[in-house]
């Protein structure tokens, strides 16, 4: 064990790195094994040294608010978290056979409807949501592919099971700096990677550039991939420009392609027009084609959707997969798994109660000061009530929300979510966590080596989104010598 950590207390809750006082999980031991002589003045050097080598880096994010638009620095732990490859491959094939159901789902829900159908999910909970597309009904995918990318959020409760939390299906954001979190680490660590057996990250550039080819609508040997952003005033810009360049991507706005009458997506440039065969769209559905959606959209393109629908170009993730990313949608995966897969889910769900449902509705109000309340279609911790730390104001608020629109909420129990140990003023103190890895699917799928540790920086918060003050740490897969 770390001298640094020998007043370190669990809490009873489950700790990613410490059992007890004395003994370390067996992921965490090789770290703990090389600076277990470590005095916290040097981890707080470390931490320093991360931050500045972030700031050298130029990793920030957008904090949207009532002032403007707030450029910070990425906030960061340098304390890493620690997963054993073993328990890796699990989660591993449970967020393939998620993301396979999910795709089928989508697919299901703009043609033949059988779920539906088989009365295992109510027709109305997607007629009823926001990210329902009708413009979509009718369309067959490549690969039966519709959510190419994906961000799972998963949670250990109190006894270290594993949850997915949630589904990111539209546009999920935070890869990049799972990527500039391992080279940040390399910076600090430098002689820990030399000796600790740590699966690599940077890989991922690579897969994301492969899959997206994959979904060429025509045969080519070198399809011409873009990444389409809403531009640099939107939050997630850093990774926009990042994972273009990384892929070796042209960076596009709107105002850069154009369709023409051959419905076809070309691209502007100084040598005239060229012809792009897949998109990596960044924006929301109601911005990307002011023909269709929004028609005051400046962001998008007009006649996308129509080459889109012409088979003309492949855009990344689909018009239309945002209906999986509903929360209430979310409740009914793991029948997605037994009906589309005839398999039982890997990973289980949070229990999820649906406000909506009369039963589950009377439930939720009589024990709203035990729950999570979230509404269908918020993301970035808007918007929740976390009930054990709710004012009465806030709970009678909450109480009121759902009475006027139970479609649009959900609940779950407050799970006392995983800590890992973070580096504070004093000492290294454990600080709750939630995890997104990523999951590509195309021709073939990927789950990157871990994901993006998010980690709530203030004492005893359960929420970890950077725009809610949360922070990250690196996710260390471990090949520990009980499995070489």
């Amino acid at each position: 064990m770390l001298k640094t950590l020998d007043n370190y207390s669990v809490n009873g809750f489950f700790d990613e790195a410490i059992i007890d006082s004395n003994h370390s999980r067996p992921a965490a031991k090789p770290l703990f094994s090389q600076l277990k002589d470590t005095p916290f003045n040097s981890f707080q050097e470390m931490q320093k040294s991360a931050e500045m080598a972030i700031a050298q880096m130029g990793i920030s994010f957008t904090v949207y608010s009532d002032k403007g638009n707030i450029d910070r620095l990425w906030p960061f732990d340098a304390f890493p978290r620690t997963i054993e490859a073993e328990e890796w491959n699990s989660i591993t094939k449970g967020l393939k056979q998620r993301l396979q159901a999910l795709n089928r789902f989508i697919e299901d829900v703009y043609n033949e409807q059988e779920i539906f159908k088989a009365g295992i999910v109510p027709l109305e909970v997607i007629t009823s949501s926001r990210d329902f597309r009708p413009e979509c009904i009718g369309m067959k995918l490549k690969h039966n592919s519709w959510a190419n990318i994906c961000g799972s959020d998963l949670v250990r409760d109190a006894e270290g099971k594993v949850y997915v939390l949630e589904d990111n299906l539209r546009v999920p954001s935070g890869v990049s700096y799972m990527l500039e979190n391992r080279a940040v680490m390399k910076q600090v660590m430098p002689e820990v990677f030399r000796d600790m057996n740590i699966l690599p990250v940077d890989q991922y550039p690579l897969q994301l550039l492969s899959m997206l080819r994959s979904l060429c609508p025509q045969n080519c040997d070198n399809p011409e991939v873009v990444v389409l952003t809403p531009g640099i005033y939107n939050s997630a810009y850093y990774e926009h420009a990042y994972l273009a360049h990384e892929m070796g991507a042209e960076l596009v706005e709107g105002s850069d392609l154009v369709v023409l009458e051959d419905d076809c997506v070309y691209m502007r440039n100084i040598e005239g027009l060229k012809q792009v065969d897949v998109i990596y769209r960044r924006i929301d559905d109601a911005f990307m084609d002011p023909e269709v959606f929004r028609a005051d959209s400046a962001l998008g393109v007009p006649g996308l959707i129509r080459a889109w629908k012409a088979g003309n170009v492949a855009i990344a993730n689909a018009p239309g997969c945002g209906v999986a990313d509903d929360k209430v949608v979310y409740a009914y995966v793991p029948e997605m798994i037994r009906f589309y897969l005839d398999e039982e889910p890997l990973i289980d769900n949070v229990p999820t109660y649906l406000c909506d449902r009369e039963e589950d509705r009377n439930y939720v109000l009589d024990h709203l000061n035990e729950l999570v309340v979230k509404p269908a279609n918020e993301s970035g911790g808007y918007g929740l009530l976390i009930g054990p730390r709710a004012s009465e104001e806030e709970l009678a608020e909450f109480r009121a929300l759902i009475l006027d629109n139970p479609r649009n909420y959900i609940a779950q129990p407050t799970l006392n979510l995983s800590t890992v140990p973070t580096v504070c003023e004093e000492t290294l103190e454990p600080r709750h966590v939630d995890l997104r890895p990523f999951i590509l699917q195309g021709e073939k799928s990927y789950v990157t080596s871990g994901g993006l540790t998010r980690v709530a920086l203030t004492k005893g918060s359960l929420v970890v989104n950077s725009s809610q003050g949360g922070g990250s740490k690196d996710t260390w897969i471990v090949v520990t010598e009980e499995n070489t």
